[in-house]
């Protein structure tokens, strides 16, 4: 077992293929490099002698869920009937009958005034943000924060889309203003993405804010695309589809998923709701590009759909994870870390003393069977060492169960001093 960072071997392998992929008379693709986080995991992996997530090892740096019944939560579904016609290919735009299951969330908790044309299903949240990203009209730029979801920025880079950065930083507490967004020069055709509640922050848009989000930023030459994976980690739950008149008239854009507050991530489901007109763009991509998405899935997801649990799920989701949250904010503040944490998510944004940075704590982590993921990764400019977020870690609680508390903060007592 390698105790060093891991780092080193990670990227001497990462290079040597590099520069045998970049070679064209031996290579018919493109490299492609993996999404931020897996350096760490590589890293990991290489330094501990196990995957991530493996019993003994401590998964801070994952972002998925307990997929286990929360307190005053629903139990999980633990099987779905097949019969020959689900073995068959499914709709293009997902099940009838799961689209209409998710107009009618929306509706009941939300009064969204949607119907199941305004949903498409895909395999998980981040395939329906690349088909969206995909189909943009090229003369359009986005806008995007300066720290946001990792993967944003691979997605951005292999379409090779226009964008330019919004501010997100230590000075706005990593909140921008509506008009930080919305006030730009870059173009004539703007959309603004996000994540609401923002990962890696946990800084969450709701009420009036949100609401002038959705009007400033979902007409005319605007338009808005959020990212509500986890829309139900925030006390109350909250989505942008509840501040819309009319989708149909609007260049609203939202994506969900299955994945963190129904605590599925496994099935992989996710959709997008979004003008009719859009939806059809969507489910014709599909009908050549996707193929749709596994049925089983789609009918798991359904199961978990029931108004019983998601009745259940918007009082438990919530409650378990504030208590998580607020457990370990003054575990961490109390370790001397300063906290830029917001009220949603199942995240901490930490900033280490001026001596350390993440690189260096995960080196000293991995030796535990932990990681975090580092500020850098959520860096949209990519700067690396030279990145303001050098010195800030995400710390996922999502995962954990409350059992593990008393041992996670002692590794992180002796690794920081």
């Amino acid at each position: 077992m390698r105790l060093d960072s891991g780092y080193e071997y990670y990227n001497s392998v990462r290079n040597d293929l590099v520069a045998t992929l970049s070679k064209a008379s031996e290579s018919f693709l493109s490299y492609v490099p993996p999404m931020g986080i897996y350096e760490t995991l590589y890293a990991f992996q290489d330094a501990f002698g196990t995957h991530m997530g493996e019993r003994g090892t401590h998964p801070w740096s994952q972002g998925f869920p307990l997929t286990i019944q929360l307190p005053n939560g629903p139990e999980m579904p633990t099987n779905v009937h097949l019969d020959a016609e689900d073995l068959k290919y499914p709709k293009a735009w997902g099940l009838p009958e799961l689209r209409k299951a998710i107009a009618g969330y929306y509706n009941h908790y939300y009064n969204a005034g949607i119907d199941y044309e305004n949903v498409m299903v895909f395999a998980g949240g981040r395939p329906g943000l690349v088909a969206l990203l995909m189909f943009l009209q090229p003369d359009i730029n986005i806008r995007i924060a300066s720290t946001e979801y990792t993967p944003y920025y691979d997605m951005l880079r292999l379409l090779q889309l226009k964008y330019s950065l919004v501010d997100s930083h230590v000075d706005n507490h990593f909140f921008p203003s509506v008009q930080d967004y919305i006030n730009t020069n870059d173009a004539d055709r703007n959309l603004v993405m996000l994540s609401n509640p923002c990962n890696p922050t946990g800084i969450t848009r709701s009420g009036n804010e949100l609401k002038n989000l959705v009007e400033k930023a979902s007409y005319g030459s605007f338009g808005l695309l959020i990212d509500e994976a986890y829309e139900l980690f925030h006390d109350p739950p909250t989505s942008a589809l509840g501040y819309i008149d009319n989708i149909n008239h609007s260049n609203l854009f939202i994506s969900g998923a299955a994945t963190k507050g129904l605590q599925a991530p496994g099935i992989r489901i996710g959709w997008v709701v979004a003008a009719n007109r859009y939806i059809k763009i969507l489910g014709n991509f599909s009908s050549f590009g996707m193929g749709g998405v596994s049925r089983p899935s789609q009918l798991y997801a359904l199961a978990l759909l029931q108004k019983k649990r998601t009745d259940l799920i918007h009082k438990a989701i919530p409650e378990f994870y504030a208590d998580q949250r607020q457990r370990y904010g003054d575990a961490f503040a109390d370790l001397g870390l300063d906290l830029f944490s917001g009220d949603g998510g199942f995240y901490h944004w930490c900033r280490l003393p001026e001596e350390l940075n993440a690189a260096e704590l995960n080196s000293r982590l991995f030796k535990y069977g932990a990681a975090i993921l580092k500020g850098t990764d959520c860096d949209m400019a990519r700067r690396g060492d030279s990145s303001p977020l050098r010195q800030f870690f995400r710390f996922s609680f999502g995962p954990l169960l409350p059992e593990s508390f008393e041992s996670d903060i002692e590794i992180l007592r002796k690794v920081l001093s």
